[in-house]
């Protein structure tokens, strides 16, 4: 009876066989396990939005080459960092549609104002190894120097200029002293931009004040631009008066001179006549006045001894008949002389 209790031999053999089968298996899959993590630990994949910093024994390597890469299991970590450009807000918190305004966005003006000014600056990461240990936080570090810019460059303007036409100026004053700043700390990132988003006074009284003046300054705008458009169109039309004024002018200048030298050499030609004949280019003369003072004028003509008269239109003595008027007048004058000297001689 106690015989037949024992196990048998073939029975304690297969049972340590089965045993032995499973632990390799245990054995078999635990290996595969450890295979199947160090194969996916040797490798990594950066994207070409990323960069990645690879530390050896506690020296790092930055590795700014997308695409596959490997690495030594449990002796390399690596670390990726987004180089694409983002962004934070200074002043106020955007969530959605909602806008949170905080009170760092009220700063004072050089002409003792205080504004409520709201920025957004955009940056990126330059270098993956600075950016992980140069500095703890290197966004915070950004945003507390743009803080300090921007409150040192808003403290230098009125407060006209931060509502209305300086802002362009205060942006690139702001982004030139953080760039200034942020290469001499050295922290692996870098701005891209920062801009004004708002300003505004910080109580409604005032801000509806500024605006006033902004209307009043928009008018005044207008205002210039529609006197320059008036200027520059009537300018051109001034302009070709003038040339116009001026051309005939000349044209009258022209005519003016033409008439004179006209008349000179009439008046020459006239003289050298009055040098041969003086008296009979009196005559003509006055007859010739007198056509054109009395035109119905008769001329009587008396003989020496007044017993003979002739009465004549004055028009035989102008115009075409002036030859016959001057030889006439020289036959009268012949004859005159011709009487005088008779009587001398009969005297």
């Amino acid at each position: 009876m106690f015989g037949s209790n024992q196990p048998k031999p073939e029975k304690q053999t297969k049972s340590f066989a089965n045993k032995g089968n499973a632990g390799k298996t245990i054995i078999l899959i635990i290996v595969v396990a450890i295979l199947v993590v160090l194969v996916n630990s040797s490798y990594y994949t950066i994207q070409e939005e990323e960069q990645a910093v690879v530390c050896t024994f506690g020296a790092p390597k930055a590795v700014t080459t997308p695409g596959l890469h490997f690495k030594i299991p449990f002796i390399q970590t690596v670390t990726k960092i987004n180089t694409t450009i983002k962004g934070f807000t200074i002043g106020y918190s955007q969530e959605g549609e909602n806008m949170t305004a905080y009170d760092d966005a009220m700063m004072i003006t050089s002409d003792y104002n205080f504004i409520n000014v709201d920025f957004y600056a955009a940056y990126r990461v330059t270098d993956p190894v600075k950016a992980l240990y140069a500095s703890e936080d290197p966004v915070e570090i950004l945003k507390n120097i743009a803080q300090n810019c921007i409150r040192t460059t808003i403290a230098s303007y009125t407060v006209d200029s931060v509502l209305t036409t300086g802002k362009n100026e205060i942006q690139a004053n702001i982004t030139q002293m953080i760039l200034e700043k942020l290469e001499s700390y050295d922290i692996g990132i870098q701005l891209i931009n920062i801009t004004i988003q708002d300003a505004e006074p910080p109580t409604a009284a005032v801000s509806n004040a500024f605006k006033e003046v902004e209307t009043a300054k928009q008018g005044k705008e207008t205002a210039i631009n529609n006197a320059n458009k008036y200027r520059n169109e009537q300018i051109p039309k001034a302009e070709a008066e003038s040339d116009e004024i001026l051309q005939s002018a000349e044209a009258q200048k022209q005519k003016r001179i033409n008439e004179a030298n006209g008349q000179v050499a009439r008046f020459n030609s006239m003289y050298e006549e009055y040098v041969k004949y003086p008296e009979v280019t009196k005559k003509r003369m006055f007859y010739e006045a007198m056509e054109s003072v009395l035109p119905d004028i008769k001329v009587i003509i008396e003989s020496s001894d007044a017993s003979t008269s002739t009465v004549l239109p004055l028009d035989s003595f102008v115009g075409e008949n002036s030859s016959s008027i001057n030889s006439t007048n020289r036959n009268s004058q012949n004859d005159r002389t011709d009487s005088e000297n008779t009587t001398g001689e009969e005297e």
